[in-house]
């Protein structure tokens, strides 16, 4: 089991430049990549996210991929015809409109007039980043799984206090019958004012019991557990498949609480509920 949230950070040095890289995850429904990457990086960006998707399945991943020259073999040429044509034409029209010389930045921002000269080929810090994200990665893969181990054990608490509630329900569902057996019995000789025993209200009492017996749901409410603990021993994700589970087994405690008339029941049923949004806010939490 992992947990979605995790950190992971790492520095490359060489002479030339460094490269450091910083992993963040976030809790989300979809696996979600937003990247923070310098200009000379951008190639990299589908290597990274080929990366991520090897380690997480979902939430929100923001990565930054930070690039720092130290020593440069790029020149910067300049196109001298043109920068004296602009200042020409700069001078020109300070001369008849009065107005103050051109500024650096007024060349600066001439398309052309600046170029750079040498290799730009992002190859030169494929070593770099491949060294960096590794690194990274593998420290936010721990994290993801050592939160997702704090996870596991809190779902293994949670799902053994509904597991026993469960239990203390089973016992007393013979209880349950029992007690709408009698309900109706007293109202038989109410309304008739004979003991109950004909074969018909024997039938009729047959078919009562069964729409307000609990077993179908005690029962079902049984393989779920089962399987939620099938789950959470998985080391793959599972929180979509957690999620489906905890809201059958919410439907089968409210149909429970709607049948029973039982206090020692229902406060059993309220207590397996809580139990049921406690795991649904701890899955928010996994892959």
């Amino acid at each position: 089991m992992k947990s979605m949230t995790g950190y992971g950070h790492s520095v490359y040095r060489s002479d030339d430049f460094v490269i450091e890289c910083e992993i963040k995850g976030y809790n989300n429904r979809y696996l979600d990549i937003v990247h923070n990457i310098s200009q000379p990086l951008s190639g990299y960006e589908s290597f990274l996210d080929s990366r991520i998707k090897e380690v997480a399945q979902r939430g929100r991943i923001e990565i930054s991929l930070r690039l720092r020259v130290l020593k440069s073999a790029i020149e910067l040429s300049v196109d001298e015809g043109l920068a004296l044509a602009y200042s020409k034409a700069y001078k020109h029209i300070a001369a008849i409109t009065d107005s103050p010389d051109p500024l650096f930045s007024d060349y600066a921002a001439i398309d052309g007039l600046v170029t750079p000269v040498g290799s730009t080929d992002d190859s030169i810090y494929k070593e770099g980043v491949e060294n960096v994200l590794e690194e990274a990665l593998s420290s936010f893969a721990e994290g993801k799984k050592r939160e997702g181990e704090g996870t596991r054990k809190d779902l293994e608490r949670l799902g053994n206090q509904f597991a026993a509630s469960l239990e203390s329900i089973k016992e007393r569902a013979g209880e349950l019958e029992a007690h709408y057996r009698k309900l109706l019995e007293e109202k038989y000789e109410d309304l008739t004012g004979r003991k109950a025993g004909e074969s018909e209200f024997i039938s009729e009492l047959g078919a009562i019991l069964v729409r307000y017996s609990i077993n179908e749901e005690v029962s079902r409410l049984g393989v779920h557990i089962a399987e939620y603990r099938k789950l959470i021993a998985l080391d793959e994700p599972v929180g979509k498949k957690l999620d489906f589970l905890c809201q059958e087994m919410q439907r089968e405690c409210n149909t429970i609480a709607s049948k029973s008339q039982l206090v020692e029941i229902n406060l059993l049923v309220v207590n397996m509920k809580d139990d049921v949004e406690n795991i649904r806010e701890q899955i928010r939490n996994i892959e």
